[in-house]
């Protein structure tokens, strides 16, 4: 890790734990805008605006990055980076293809990144790209504590100007323990190896409150814990402290001793539970990549639980 790194403070040092993974995870507002005061932006500190919406929010996530981000930030684009192979959304890409689209973001393996999102959450979809750059064995990035939200809030400027960084060398390796296949949540079915939490919405989970994309009904897969992922969050966007996100996991029946997957609708908000298990010390938490989109699609209508319409064939 830069020296830098680890001089950034615990985004709300009097209400959380000091622990290291604490520490290197969530950094606050004033440090990254110290960080900017002082020229520190370049190929050891890169800031990422990783801001995704669902369609039906009819946000251009491009347009507005265009429009004002924090000073020296890029932009990260889980559409771009991704398996285009796919038929479902913003798979993983391969390792290089990581590797080549982080590399022309001038990023390298020794560069602390901080990804935000100017979600009205406070947080929406930074943990998923937090999430993708520890999977391919870069440990050393932040997410920006309340975002842009609260970046804003505390009177920090954003700008609309943009200059490209200069192409750097960054090699990924996959840690493919920390993904899940369809063929391993079927298989967990029997099995029971690892836990399952949904971060979707508790009515989508229920199967009484309609999905975002068409052709999915909402429900869950059986045996999995609903645990949204605004749970985590304050009503300011603040990532909630760590006793009171073990008391969540605690209250839901999640064993955080015990194998953890994750899922939501396509791999983006579940990514939120693996932030607070990580921040509540396990940092190990697979996430199933296909989500609820695959699940839908490829389960028996047996293995799609709803209290509405379900799966019909």
């Amino acid at each position: 890790w830069p020296i830098l790194s680890l001089l950034a403070p615990v985004a709300s040092s009097s209400s959380r734990s000091s622990s290291s993974m604490a520490l290197q995870t969530l950094i606050a507002a004033r440090w990254l805008a110290e960080a900017l005061k002082s020229n520190r932006i370049g190929p050891s500190l890169r800031v990422l605006d990783t801001s995704w919406y669902l369609p039906k929010l009819k946000r251009d996530a491009k347009k507005e990055f265009r429009q004002r981000h924090i000073a020296g930030a890029g932009f990260f684009d889980i559409d771009q980076c991704c398996d285009k192979t796919s038929p479902l959304d913003h798979m993983l890409p391969t390792e290089d293809e990581f590797a080549d689209y982080v590399g022309r973001l001038g990023i390298g393996n020794q560069t602390h990144v901080v990804v935000y999102d100017a979600s009205d959450f406070g947080s929406f979809s930074a943990p998923r790209v937090w999430w993708m750059f520890r999977v391919f064995g870069h440990q050393a990035v932040s997410l920006l504590d309340g975002g842009l939200k609260n970046w804003l809030r505390e009177g920090h400027p954003v700008t609309g100007e943009y200059s490209k960084p200069e192409q750097t060398e960054f090699r990924a390796k996959l840690n493919r323990s920390w993904v899940k296949s369809y063929e391993d949540m079927l298989d967990n079915l029997e099995s029971k190896r690892f836990q399952v939490v949904d971060a979707r919405p508790q009515g989508r989970f229920r199967g009484v409150e309609p999905e975002p994309r068409d052709n999915t009904e909402p429900g869950h897969i059986p045996c999995s814990i609903s645990l949204p992922f605004t749970s985590f969050l304050s009503e300011a966007g603040m990532e909630k402290p760590t006793q009171e996100l073990r008391s969540l996991f605690k209250g839901a029946g999640v064993d955080l001793g015990k194998p953890l997957c994750v899922t939501c609708g396509s791999g983006v908000t579940a990514c939120h539970v693996a932030l607070a298990a990580h921040l509540c010390g396990h940092p190990g938490v697979a996430v199933y990549d296909g989500a609820w989109s695959e699940w839908y699609t490829r389960a028996l209508p047996e293995h799609v639980i709803s209290e509405g319409r379900g799966k019909h064939v």
